[in-house]
């Protein structure tokens, strides 16, 4: 099984939202790191990380708070400036996991958080066991807005609904499915976990203008979308204080080397 390949244009969005991303996307709970530690039943203290994608650094500096040597890889420039700026003592390299810059059998863990659709999965899932010791954990995650909610539900409807010619691409939806079917002998298992952060209606907004979806729009079109949503959130929080709620969707996979799956 293959994954459409990742629109460049949609990628490269997040280039002009940068600064916007670094200041309102969502952090990840606490409890994603326990359960990330149980599954490999290994502590995160003193384990060697490359967080892929890492974007402006967000999943890349809790790791290092848990105690993790991390280092993080980030394609795009005004993204690792970003990273840069808020956690300058981190390591950077500039690359992509299609094609990571690292000997092989160096690293415990490669993480992905909110990165992994951006890659080709044909290439990035064999260069992420290439890198990893034998036994080590490829763990993909994904914080997505918790459609059981009636408001949040209604929200992406409406942004599917005005941006038709955005791709959906495989996303936590689809990854363990594809990690299968590359023929490569692996075993993805998933979990999920839900939690809720509240924030004001700006930064709300200001989040949601930083999704591909609307990244990828000239202002003159995303901005009409992003008034809208703030009518209707406004009617849904009308104390401006808006409860974000989220599902982390977590994909892990065992390296081959001590015959089991990550589980």
């Amino acid at each position: 099984m293959t994954s459409p390949l990742p629109n460049a244009d949609h990628a490269r969005s997040f280039d002009a939202v940068a600064t916007e991303y670094a200041a309102n996307r969502p952090s990840y709970p606490p409890e994603l790191f326990e359960l990330i530690e149980a599954r490999v039943a290994h502590p995160l203290a003193e384990t060697e990380v490359l967080d892929v994608g890492a974007g402006t650094g967000i999943a890349s500096q809790l790791l290092n708070q848990h105690g993790a040597r991390v280092t993080a890889v980030e394609p795009s420039e005004p993204m690792a400036t970003q990273l840069n700026v808020a956690h300058p003592g981190l390591p950077l390299v500039r690359a992509d996991g299609n094609a990571l810059p690292f000997t092989s059998g160096h690293f415990d863990l490669v993480t992905y958080a909110q990165s992994w659709h951006w890659t080709e999965p044909e290439r990035s899932v064999p260069e992420a066991l290439r890198v990893l010791r034998p036994g080590g954990t490829l763990a993909l995650w994904w914080n997505v807005p918790d459609h059981d909610v009636e408001w949040i539900r209604g929200q992406w409807d409406r942004i599917a609904a005005a941006t038709p010619e955005h791709t959906r691409f495989a996303t936590s939806d689809n990854a363990a499915s594809i990690i299968a079917g590359l023929g490569l002998g692996l075993a993805p298992v998933e979990d999920e976990l839900r939690w809720t952060r509240s924030v004001p209606l700006d930064t709300h907004l200001d989040h949601l203008a930083t999704h591909s979806a609307l990244a990828v729009l000239p202002p003159e079109q995303s901005a009409p979308i992003i008034d809208a949503e703030r009518e209707s959130v406004q009617a849904e929080f009308p104390e401006g204080i808006v409860e974000e709620r989220y599902v982390v969707r977590l994909v892990l996979v065992r390296a081959p080397g001590d015959g089991t799956a990550a589980a």
